[in-house]
């Protein structure tokens, strides 16, 4: 059952809305989970993976490699980390692609942009605790 008017309850539609996004969408549509102790520290889940942001991959056949984000490729989806190469027939190396989904921030690079990204994050979170639970006895007779 739809729920919110202003989202279409089509599949198709929302598979061309996510695959034809523009750069400013994606950026946010290319996040990644924090770890368990940055999610504490920061009372934040997940944010935008950006270059210098250290991760490490939690599936996949890489898994368990840590490294530095050396790119983010938005046009493919993908984000490339320093120590995850294979090399060429030719000998050239280059960096394997991977799905930011498959990663987890271990150490976020933190500019002033990215405290304040927390910082409005956490205080959101923080305001719409409880919004969504069900009345209990208690709540219900001090209503009355």
């Amino acid at each position: 059952m739809k729920t919110h008017i202003e989202v279409s309850s089509q599949r198709r539609k929302g598979r061309r809305a996510q695959l034809g996004a523009p750069s400013n969408i994606r950026y946010k549509l290319m996040s990644a989970h924090l770890s368990k102790d940055l999610r504490k520290k920061y009372n934040v889940r997940a944010l935008p993976v950006r270059k210098d942001d250290e991760v490490t991959v939690v599936r996949g056949t890489h898994k368990g490699t840590k490294g530095k984000v050396s790119s983010v490729y938005r046009k493919r989806w993908v984000i490339q980390i320093e120590k995850l190469t294979r090399t060429k027939a030719n000998g050239m190396p280059y960096q394997i692609p991977i799905r930011p989904s498959q990663c987890i921030i271990t150490k976020p690079y933190l500019n002033e942009d990215r405290k304040q990204l927390l910082a409005r994050k956490a205080s959101a979170k923080v305001s719409t605790k409880g919004k969504g639970e069900k009345h209990t006895t208690e709540s219900t007779k001090k209503a009355d």
